[in-house]
């Protein structure tokens, strides 16, 4: 190496990823997408960008860590990829490529994972897809469906515009240093047709009340919304309704069928 090793920080949520083999799998995932614009969140010393480089994309890099910053401008060129020294989730996504869509990469930290979910299903008119590296935990909930006990409100909303699988498991030693937890790398590809009622923001508060008082049944989770007790769902809880569910309950509750 040109440079000396970056230091991870904790408070940036670093843990640098050291599995060569995951590392090229990420990378190899990335080029199913067909789409030449990617940028990787979170690149730190550079252990999966290194594998992005000979697939030949218009590949940025979004850095916040002035230490990986100055990393990454040691070894690699200019001529490699575009560095964007900046916090991820204070991006305009509009504007990273001009315009055009992109696809996401990175091993992101965990302390903002969820958070950079959230931003892209908000961008999903830019950001066309994603594959990513979480704590396991919250892979799980991305890829969860109804009846299991990972299933809830970010899963559900994921699930609205893409289709998300979990497609590696990682432990602890993967990673310098080690966190206290396995991880797990999820791939969300888009959904060729989107329900209206998903752009509804009255859906999303919906599926928020409803998980926020998973343990009570519908009935008494969602009195605020009238559900009779009458209704089919309204002896079920939350996780046991699978995603059309929620649809035909927001349909019976705003009578929009």
């Amino acid at each position: 190496m040109k440079s000396r090793q970056v230091k991870a920080k904790k408070s940036f949520g670093q843990h640098f990823l050291n599995n060569t083999q995951a590392a090229q799998k990420i990378a190899d995932s990335t080029s199913d997408f067909g789409c030449k614009n990617v940028l990787e969140i979170g690149p730190g010393m550079g252990a999966l960008t290194k594998y992005l480089l000979p697939k030949k994309f218009n590949l940025k890099v979004c850095e916040v860590d002035n230490d990986s910053v100055a990393f990454l401008r040691t070894e690699f060129t200019e001529t490699d990829f575009e560095i964007i020294h900046a916090d991820f989730l204070k991006l305009d996504l509009s504007q990273i490529f001009n315009g055009e869509q992109f696809i996401i990469v990175g091993n992101f930290p965990y302390n903002i994972s969820s958070q950079i979910v959230f931003k892209i299903i908000e961008n999903r008119e830019y950001c066309i897809g994603m594959t990513g590296m979480f704590q396991l935990e919250v892979a799980k909930r991305l890829a969860a469906t109804e009846g299991k006990k990972d299933y809830g409100i970010i899963g559900i909303l994921t699930q609205c515009f893409f289709e998300s699988k979990l497609i590696i498991q990682l432990n602890e030693d993967d990673f310098t240093p080690p966190p206290k937890v396995k991880s797990g790398v999820i791939e969300l590809h888009p959904k060729s047709e989107i329900n209206p009622v998903f752009l509804n923001p009255k859906f999303k508060s919906l599926v928020k009340v409803a998980f926020n008082q998973r343990r009570k049944t519908l009935r008494n989770a969602l009195s605020q919304f009238g559900l009779g007790a009458d209704h089919e769902f309204s002896k079920l809880r939350a996780e046991q309704l699978s995603l059309n569910d929620f649809v035909t309950l927001f349909n019976h509750i705003h009578k929009t069928q």
